[in-house]
């Protein structure tokens, strides 16, 4: 019996002894405490500095994440000294001479990190000075997106104390910082003065402005100053009398004093000007009868497309020239960047190679558009395919026909469009028919029709939609040809219109009233769905699908019915943007109503949290 009993147990603790195998030796607590600044061969705030190297010492193995984008030198050096992780301790050996008579401010962020756990040293800087004194004005402040009020990190914030404008684009910054994940920023170790401030997206790593480069201008000149306050705080000890009565007793009066630096509610709005380089891209042929021009940037005005002889790529004779309009059909997005043209002679879409010049604008090293003529080949490559396969290709295209669309569902303000695939050269009224349904049956209703535009890819069929109805459009065969004759096959399309029911309407009253502000209803994404003019008496968002949404509103200066950016040669600033601080969430056949006060409420409290992000994340 005994010997049955230890078995067991020796069973039992292997199996124990098994189940364990994979868990291993369990450690302590995470490790989330910082490395610890042991020593430094240049202590915080020395003076008389003449050394070329510095090196600091920690209680544990660190790392330097990205020191070159991350860690600060102020003011910023043309040679940016090494710095270098080594074990415990980090090594800063400066190529340059130091400037007499400066403090100067290593601002290394977050970049030290323990070796394990990366645990940063939050906002960790050290300072020295070349003289016998150390410069100790701060200015604090934080930077966000003038055109969405989002927090922008990566800015270089910079001071100058030459007050003239040429400063920004001549001189390199006096003392530097970089916004941080929330747009906040110190700028350390200042002199006593009065200072330019200037916000910049630093691209050339150079501290001067160039042209293109994002910028944010302070309107007001800056002169930072300390001011120290006192505070008393008082001690009671109570002191007994008999059973029943207690006194209090001052024991102890403590005073302590509070340093604080100003200016430190410093507030940049950044922005990007309409300064984009503007250049041809490429182009692409990618189908035989059409090929596509691509810009870097929107066009001013359409490019001159003038075709060449292939052989000796000499222009065609004015005698014989025509517009390139009469060889293609252009498609043009609304800012003219992608521009594409559809072949209409079947001699030209049978080259592999055709080839044009094209006279557009292009912006000079100064930014300005001056003409540029470039020789382009629209070069296709057909699939390699068979005879028979080719033969089955055609077939298979005449059997399809032209291939059209409809939207299934129409919203109540939709005008019903026939989509083709490629430009429609001609359509027979009669061969299209349109009708809704009436009970179990369905009434012929009377149309016209139209292209949208000079593309005919779309076509519109103009007629009175009832909301909530449903309705059949049929079409014979041939009823719409495309300008490569091929022509549409017999077929029926059903869609219905929404019904008033399905619709939220919102209106939106400001307080107070501005005649130039813009009112923008924007999705779960901050983008804006449409934009209104604000109404005295309230403004009017209809036909809303039930959903939530966000309120934007900018003032329109100049009454363009855009939101225009900031401008540096004419030292103008970004339309002013305010945001409703609440979504809305609009339900089904309801009319809401909202009071958007722009005022009263602090500008960076108003940008609800669940849109609000980093604005430097989109780039």
């Amino acid at each position: 019996m005994m010997k049955k009993l230890l078995l067991v147990v020796v069973i039992s603790l292997l199996l124990v002894n098994c189940a364990n195998r994979g868990i291993g030796p369990q450690g302590g607590a995470v490790d989330s405490i910082p490395p610890i600044l042991l020593k430094s061969t240049t202590p915080d705030g020395t003076i008389n500095f003449k050394d070329k190297s510095i090196t600091l010492y920690f209680d544990e193995y660190i790392q330097l994440l990205n020191p070159s984008d991350n860690v600060l030198i102020s003011p910023p050096q043309q040679r940016p000294p090494e710095i270098k992780a080594i074990g415990k301790r980090i090594e800063i050996n400066f190529e340059e001479e130091m400037t007499d008579s400066t403090t100067y401010t290593i601002d290394f962020g977050s970049s030290i990190v323990d070796n394990n756990e990366r645990n940063p040293i939050e906002n960790f800087s050290t300072s020295f000075s070349t003289s016998n004194t150390i410069d100790s004005l701060e200015i604090y402040g934080q930077i966000i997106n003038a055109e969405d009020l989002n927090y922008i990190s990566g800015i270089t914030i910079g001071i100058h104390s030459n007050l003239n404008d040429s400063a920004f684009e001549k001189l390199p910054f006096q003392r530097i910082s970089r916004s941080d994940a929330y747009g906040e920023f110190a700028i350390r170790n200042i002199k006593r003065g009065t200072y330019r401030l200037y916000g910049l997206k630093d691209v050339s790593r150079d501290y001067v402005y160039q042209p293109g480069e994002g910028i944010a201008i302070y309107d007001s000149l800056i002169t930072p100053y300390m001011h120290t306050t006192f505070e008393t705080d008082t001690l009671w000890r109570d002191s007994i009398v008999n059973d029943t009565t207690i006194i209090p007793i001052i024991d102890t009066l403590i005073t302590s004093q509070y340093v604080y630096y100003e200016p430190s509610t410093i507030l940049l709005k950044y922005f990007s000007e309409n300064k984009q380089r503007n250049y041809f891209q490429r182009l692409k042929r990618e189908q035989a009868h059409k090929f596509t021009l691509l810009f870097s940037a929107p066009q001013p005005q359409m490019p001159i497309v003038r075709p060449l002889f292939i052989d000796s790529l000499m222009s065609i004779p004015d005698s014989v020239w025509r517009p390139f309009t009469e060889y293609a059909i252009c498609q043009c997005n609304s800012t003219m960047d992608t521009i594409t043209y559809w072949l209409k002679d079947s001699i030209e879409i049978k080259q592999d190679t055709l080839c044009f010049e094209m006279t557009y604008l292009k912006t000079d090293s100064l930014y300005n558009l001056v003409p540029q003529t470039d020789t382009l080949l629209a070069v296709y490559r057909a699939p390699r395919m068979s005879e028979k396969a080719k033969e089955a290709q055609a077939r298979q295209r005449l059997t399809d026909g032209l291939q059209l669309t409809i939207k299934n569902t129409l919203e109540v303000y939709d005008t019903l469009t026939i989509n083709s695939q490629t430009p429609i050269a001609f359509f027979i009224e009669d061969s299209i028919h349109l009708q809704m349904k009436v009970d179990t049956t369905w009434q012929t209703i009377p149309t016209t029709y139209q292209y949208r535009d000079n593309t005919h890819l779309q076509l519109q069929i103009l007629c009175k939609l009832e909301p909530g109805n449903s309705y059949r459009l049929s079409l014979d065969s041939a009823a719409v040809t495309d300008i490569y004759e091929l022509s549409s096959m017999s077929d029926t399309y059903t869609f219905k219109v929404r019904s008033l029911e399905e619709y939220a309407t919102l209106r939106v009253q400001i307080s107070p009233y501005n005649p130039r502000a813009m009112i923008q209803l924007l999705n779960e994404q901050d983008k804006p769905i449409k934009t209104l003019q604000a109404q005295e008496d309230g403004t009017v968002f209809q036909y809303l699908s039930p959903k939530s949404y966000y309120l934007r509103m900018y003032i329109d200066e100049n009454r363009d019915g855009k939101w225009t950016t900031g401008d540096w040669i004419k030292h103008r600033q970004p339309e002013e943007v305010f945001y409703f601080s609440k979504r809305l969430t609009l339900r089904a056949n309801w009319e809401f109503e909202e009071t958007f006060d722009w005022v009263n409420t602090p500008l960076l409290e108003q940008k609800p949290a669940a849109i609000r992000k980093d604005a430097s994340s989109k780039k």
